[in-house]
This record gives structure tokens, sequence and C-alpha cells, in this order.
């Protein structure tokens, strides 16, 4: 008899092997249909598997249907062969390559003669459609690896082919069919190409051979693919909002920066965009400075030596930019860890000192491939609100819960309040001993549990020397941005030779938390730009008010407005051309400015301003001591 524990602790006995659908079929018809895959096991040695598999042991199963996340990343999964079996339908000559799932969806590579255009993806997606109606069975082989070579050479696919030779030699390798396309997979597949319904072609780029540049370009079709229509909707809509919000977009229309390609992966901030920057730095400045931080500055460019001790010089090279000077070599820095430590390292600290925390609104350079640069969420040249405290391990768990809960203020002052948690803990690969691995844990989850935050735990994702913990926020849209992170490190201070004298006398090393809350501001700043479609906050806005007047009677009027508003600190600017009041109007509106005052006759007589707040909502008359408190109460409570 073969035993088969479900979910709910439940038992079903067999007495012989039986099928994941055969058991889905046992429980109901219901189940039976809408069974894409199951999950046999428990903890890590489960595993997800088609539902074709036969279970010939007693073991706990799943039944995974599109509800589950497994199902919708199956569900993607083989969307993507699909694609790839209509590619081959329509243009029989390309050769398939890779195509694995991402975020929200999936891609593949193909190799073709010539590039595909936006007709062609039409074309392809209709095809899609037409295979998925066939609701055709998909159906898995095993093969030894050199005739599964051989099997694609015969076909011509010779990327294929080129994939399987690089298995070892003594592995079989698993091969899926639908109609007439087979295509090499480890799996798992939905049973039929019928459950695949609910999907969108979005867009072909290019993508290198195994992504390395000497190789051929492929052509890289994206599509995404959901378990309903009604996800599937959501998600263009959402996409669509995304595209409207889009930073680079939204930079050049508000005049806030660019990116030239004199400087790739750098940011050209205009006025504007600066003042926004000058806001954000202010307001960190501010956070350091009441939250017990020194701030410091250190150098943009350190020694090749320097680099070698921390261990970067061997491993992070490549991404570093170096220069030579009087037969030295250098590099700038591409993180501002190593100069805190020489910082610390100056005059022999105590324990009494600690922790003592160093802040540093540091611009680093890294190296980043040119494909991977974004406007100014992905550059080459940042500046992080980066912190370092030096402490003793019994003081890691205040720390750390004190630093959770001054991000969370920051990310409420700048409109974020859904934040993920996520606790990496120790990878195979680490130093240290498990007993300090352990306090070093239990500390990071205990001062999560003290300020009231539900966690995931990223198993094996710590660094090498350390664990960390990840926020990661949420904006409008409901994507997720990972932006601030508090990390365990005790190997760098030792590597530097970091030192403080304890209690009795004695010399020690002491731990290092390296802590970040907005990260980068350049990427921040994109992500705040993104959250409020370029309508930033009062106290964000780089203009926060405009004063307008009707005709030339009132200019005198207008300025004098703007010369008592702008001495109140507020940035504000007069147009007094000679244009008509709605043009102004309008024109101001598109630059999302939050308040536009209107002067005319009745307003001078009385010492007045119309008011109009952003979203064409009238306030009206208002005296202009009143408005001023108005918008000083908005900028304080940062509305």
């Amino acid at each position: 008899m073969i035993s088969v524990q479900l979910p709910d602790g439940s038992k079903r006995q067999f007495d012989r092997p039986v099928t994941v659908a055969e058991v889905a079929a046992s429980i109901g018809t219901g189940l039976a249909k809408a069974a894409l895959a199951g999950r046999v096991g428990q903890g890590a040695d489960a595993k997800v598997v088609d539902t074709s598999y036969r279970i010939e042991q007693d073991t706990p199963l799943a039944i995974i249907t599109d509800k589950d996340a497994a199902g919708l990343e199956v569900i993607r999964h083989s969307t993507a062969h699909l694609l790839a079996y209509a590619v081959k339908e329509l243009f029989p000559e390309a050769q398939v390559t890779i195509g694995p799932v991402i975020e929200n969806g999936f891609f593949y590579d193909f190799s073709y003669k010539r590039p595909f255009t936006p007709e062609d993806l039409i074309a392809i997606e209709i095809k899609m459609g037409e295979l998925a109606k066939k609701d055709e069975r998909v159906e898995r082989r095993v093969l030894p690896r050199d005739e599964a070579v051989a099997y694609f050479k015969s076909l011509g696919e010779h990327y294929k082919a080129e994939i399987i030779a690089s298995i070892p030699a003594n592995e079989d390798v698993s091969l899926y069919r639908e109609g007439q396309f087979e295509d090499l997979c480890r799996g798992p597949h939905v049973p039929s190409t019928g459950k695949l319904k609910h999907f969108k072609l979005m867009k072909v780029a290019g993508a290198y051979w195994r992504g390395d540049h000497r190789n051929e370009m492929l052509q890289r079709i994206y599509g995404t693919a959901w378990a309903s229509k009604e996800e599937l909707a959501q998600y263009l809509h959402m996409l669509e909002e995304a595209e409207k919000r889009d930073h680079r977009k939204l930079g050049r229309e508000l005049d806030l920066f660019h990116i030239d390609e004199h400087s790739p992966g750098t940011v050209f901030w205009h006025p504007k965009g600066w003042s926004v920057w000058q806001e954000v730095e202010q307001y960190m400045r501010r956070v350091y400075r009441d939250n017990g931080y020194k701030e410091v500055k250190g150098p943009q460019i350190l020694d090749q030596s320097l680099w070698e001790k921390t261990g970067h010089w061997g491993k992070y090279r490549d991404n570093m930019f170096t220069t030579e000077s009087e037969k030295r070599d250098y590099a700038l820095k591409p993180m501002n860890c190593p100069g805190h430590i020489l910082i610390f390292k100056q005059g022999i600290k105590s324990y009494r000192e600690l922790p003592l925390r160093f802040g540093e609104f540091g611009q680093c350079h890294r190296n980043e491939p040119t494909g991977g640069l974004h406007g100014i969420m992905r550059v080459r040249g940042f500046t992080q609100d980066d912190g370092h405290i030096f402490c003793t391990e019994g003081q890691i768990l205040q720390e750390c819960a004190d630093f959770t809960a001054l991000l969370q203020k920051v990310y409420k002052d700048f409109g974020f309040t859904d934040i993920i948690y996520k606790v990496a803990t120790r990878p195979e690969a680490r130093i240290g001993s498990d007993e300090a691995w352990d306090k070093a844990e239990n500390a990071l989850m205990e001062s999560l549990r003290r300020s009231g935050c539900e966690f995931e735990i990223a198993a094996g994702e710590g660094a090498f020397y350390g664990p960390k913990v990840e926020y990661t926020l949420k904006d409008a849209l409901g994507r997720q941005w990972q932006c601030g992170t508090i990390q365990v490190d005790p190997n760098m201070p030792e590597r530097l030779g970091a030192e403080y004298v304890d209690e009795t006398g004695e010399r020690r090393t002491p731990l290092m938390l390296h802590r970040a809350i907005v990260g980068s501001l350049e990427r921040f700043i994109g992500i705040l730009v993104e959250q409020h479609a370029g309508a930033l906050p009062a106290w964000l806005a780089p203009v926060q008010a405009v004063v307008m007047n009707i005709t030339d009677d009132q200019a005198a009027y207008a300025q004098e407005v703007a010369k008592t508003l702008q001495k109140q600190g507020l940035r504000v600017e007069c147009d007094l051309r000679n244009e008509k009041i709605t043009r102004k109007i309008r024109e101001h509106s598109m630059q999302k400015v939050p308040f536009l005052l209107v002067v005319g006759d009745k307003e001078k007589a009385n010492g007045a301003v119309a008011v109009r707040a952003r979203g064409n909502q009238d306030l009206g008359v208002m005296s202009l001591a009143d408005f001023q408190s108005k918008i000083a109460s908005d900028i304080a409570n940062r509305v």
C-alpha cells in the first residue's frame, strides 16, 4: 500500500503506484480539472512535479492549482514553451535557446535571420492562442545526454545541443513535447496547452547568447501570463500607469534631470531636480543628527592595497573604476565602509564610546554594464545615505530595533507605509562560528519582533560574513523596491584592524552594522517621482508655489507676495508674462506645482491671493497670512 498525506493531514491509501493526477481525481473531479502540478515531500526536500509524476512510496502531497504561487510559475514556464512552439510553427528556421520564468512573466531567446517586427509579435501571439485551444497533451520523456545532443543536432537546433553538451556526460536530461514541438526542460509543466489562456507578448529586445557580449546577439521576446483574465487586465493596467509615471519621462517634462551620452550612468541634475535632491538630503541629515550619528566624509579615491585587504580587488575589480598615479593603482570607491573603518581607527577607542555611529552622504561609483543602466534608478555614480555602527555583540539587538523604528518613520514621511521585512540568514559558505551566527540572526529577528514586524526568512541569502535585514517598500502601484538594509559584519573591521579597548583593558574587534534607509539617493528620488506621478508633496516639490498676475497693474503686488513667501523659506516663482491667466494656470498645472496664486485688482486691494491647489482644486480667496499658515502646515505634516 502507498499512503499519500494531504495538506489537511488526511491520508489516502492506494494499492499501486499512482500519479498526481490520479490522486487529484480521487479527491474530486473539480480538483482533477484544476490540477496543474503537485508538490511531493516536505520542507527542504519538497519538489514541484508534473501531474503525470508517479508516486511509488509514502509521501506528503499537495495538489497545485492556479490559486498557488507555484501554479502561476508553472503557467508562466509552460507559456514560455508555448511561445517557442508558436515561433517554430511560424518561423521554422528560427533556433530556440532558453526561456525562463521572470518576475510577472517569462522570456524566450531566439536566433533568426532577421529582427522580429511588431507585426510578427501579433502573429506569434495569435498562433499561441490557436495552439492553446488545441489542448494538446504536454508529455515528458528522458534521454541520455549524448542521445539528446544528437537528437537536437538532427533538428538543426545547435544552441540547444550546445546547452545539453555542457551537462555532465553521465546525466540524463528531460524533454517536454506538445504537438510537433519538443524542448529541453527540467519541468514541471501544465498537463496540456489548454491550461494556458491568459497571456500577452510584451516586447522584443536584444540579448547576447549566454550573456556574453562576444557571442551572437539573439532576439528576446518577453511575455506575461496570469491565472485569470482579470489578473492579466489588472497587470496591463498597472503597466500603463507605470509608463505614465516613468521617472525618465517625468524627469524631462518637469525639467528635473537628464542623462547624457558624455557620461553614461551618471546624472545631470537641473535646478529643479537638485532642489528635490537637497530636500531629501537635508531631511536625512536631520535624521542623522537627531539619532546620534556623527556625519563624516571620506575620499573618493583609495589605494589598491586597501581594496586588497577588504577582498574587493580580487572579487569585485571588474566593477570598479580604477586609475593610476605615480606608479600607484587606485580605485574610485564602490562603497563607503572601508573609509569609515579608517576613520574609526584614528585614536584609541573605548568600549564606553560604543555604539559609535558614523553617517555619510558618500558618492560611490560602480562599473555597471551599459545594458543594465536605467534612468536614475540604475546608475554608475550614486550617493548613499550610508551609515555604519560600531558596536559590541550585546548591542546589536537594540541598535537594530532602533534602526527599524527610525526607518519606518522616514518611509512614512516620504509617503510609504507598506514595508516588507526579510531576514537573510547564513549561507553554506561562510566564516565565523555557528554560535556567533545564532546570536546575530536571533538579534535581527528579535529586533523586528520588538518593532511589531512580521518578517520572511530568506534562508542562505546572507553574506558570507553575516546576516542582514532587507526592507522593501511598496509603491502606489504595488511594485516592490528594496531600499533599506542593516547588516551584521565582523569581517571587514577585523580585516582592516579596527579595535576598541574593553572593560578589562583588552583590545577587541568591534562588530560593524552596515545600514542605509533610502539607499541610493538617485534611485530613491526616481522612486519618489514615480510614486507621486511627478506631483511631489509640497515639502518636496521643487517649486512650491507660483504667483501670477492677471494684468500689469498687479505685477508689483505679485512680486511683493513672492518675496514675502520666499522670506518664509518657500520655493516660489513669479510669472509676470503678458499671457492670459488661463494659459499660465494650465502651464504651471502641467508642471505639477502644489499651489497657484492668482492676484487681480481685488486681491491687490485686500492683501489677499486666490489659491488653486494641485488637481484643479479652487481653495478660494484668502489673506496672504492665511495662505502662509496653510502651506506651512502642509509642509510640517509632509502632505
